[in-house]
């Protein structure tokens, strides 16, 4: 029991850690704060939210079909 909850707050503290941790390399960091080019900025955000958006889809599809074989399994 002593290891579980220790696990726990390992995990806890690790996650607490990555909070402040910036989503953007400096490159693209610089061209969003020199604020000429604003076409450029719009794609790197929409750049960032397609690949932020893929794993979630991919694990919310891989969820749906375990849940799916689970369900069939149980009732057959």
């Amino acid at each position: 029991m002593f290891k579980l909850k220790k696990n726990i707050v390992l995990i806890l503290g690790f996650s607490l850690l990555t909070l402040q941790s910036y989503a953007q390399c400096a490159m693209c960091r610089a061209v969003l704060e020199s604020g000429d080019d604003q076409a450029a900025a719009e794609g790197i955000n929409d750049g960032i939210m397609f690949l932020m958006a893929v794993p979630y889809v991919l694990v919310a599809v891989i969820g749906y079909f375990i849940y799916r074989t689970y369900n069939t399994s149980k009732k057959s």
